[in-house]
């Protein structure tokens, strides 16, 4: 069932539970969390969207492919309590041949993306290889059910006329002692949210935005120009907050941020403003 919650003048949040399949995008597969509807349109993209968890298993990523959620209304505020089973791992995958499990391969593969991560120059560069490895060996995004690393708990408490959503997340139901790595994700469309701006006075346009970068300021941005709207947040003691954006072709197409830490924080509290710009 779809969850649609008015928050602001034509500015709607929308939670599907389970998965949606048709947006031409390999995260189709995924969970995703809450995201923004603007005047009807969704503005997520390839976004997954505020609040969802991804864990990190060395060279291993995994996502979530079940959720389900409860919902409660106390006049202006609302709590939307979402459980996020861990049980899809990223793959590169043919066609016809199936899924790639070289760990020479994914371990090659996580040190580009790492020097992508810390070498800007090198950017453009990267993703013309990546592309071309693609391309000759027909390699595709794929997420692959595994067995289940348990259930992360995320409540949204929302408050309609602050537009502020304050969200909490719960580790303590994660299982497996390889976990390395809890990231939670904040993202929406690349293609609407082209600005980065934060409390430093640091402002970026596309490309300059970059991709998985630490922020350092204490409040950062994303703007869209084309619909006025944005969404900020907050450092979290214990956590390092990153931005990115990406935008290529049909295969991404996202803009956010993301919260990493270490899986012995059994939870994390941030703050997620959305405004209507003038």
């Amino acid at each position: 069932m779809d969850l649609n919650v008015e928050l602001l003048g034509g500015v709607s949040l929308k939670l599907v539970e389970g998965t949606e399949s048709g947006d031409g995008y390999p995260t189709a597969r995924l969970c995703k969390g809450l995201i923004l509807v603007h005047d009807g349109q969704e503005l997520d993209e390839e976004g997954v969207g505020f609040g969802v968890p991804v864990v990190k298993l060395g060279f291993k990523t995994i996502f979530s492919g079940e959720m389900n959620y409860v919902w409660r209304v106390e006049g202006s505020v609302q709590d939307i309590v979402a459980v996020y089973s861990m049980n899809l791992e990223e793959k590169l995958a043919h066609p016809r041949r199936g899924s790639v499990n070289s760990k020479v391969l994914y371990a090659a593969k996580n040190s580009l993306a790492e020097l992508y991560r810390r070498i800007p120059v090198m950017r453009g560069l990267l993703t013309q290889i990546s592309n071309a490895l693609r391309t000759v060996f027909g390699w595709e995004t794929t997420f692959q059910e595994v067995s289940d690393y348990g259930k992360v708990r995320v409540t949204h408490r929302i408050d309609l006329k602050a537009g502020m959503i304050a969200v909490t997340v719960d580790t303590t139901g994660l299982l497996g002692d390889g976990i390395t790595e809890v990231v939670v994700m904040n993202e929406q469309g690349a293609r609407w949210f082209d600005q980065y701006r934060d409390s430093s006075g640091t402002f970026l346009r596309g490309n300059e935005i970059g991709n998985w970068d630490e922020v350092s300021a204490d409040e950062a941005t994303f703007v869209s120009g084309a619909s006025g709207l944005s969404f900020s947040l907050g450092q979290v003691p214990g956590a390092r907050l990153l931005r990115g954006r990406e935008l290529v072709g049909s295969r991404l197409a996202w803009a956010g941020f993301g919260y990493s830490f270490a899986p012995h924080l059994p939870e994390i509290t941030y703050r997620l403003r959305i405004e209507k710009l003038a």
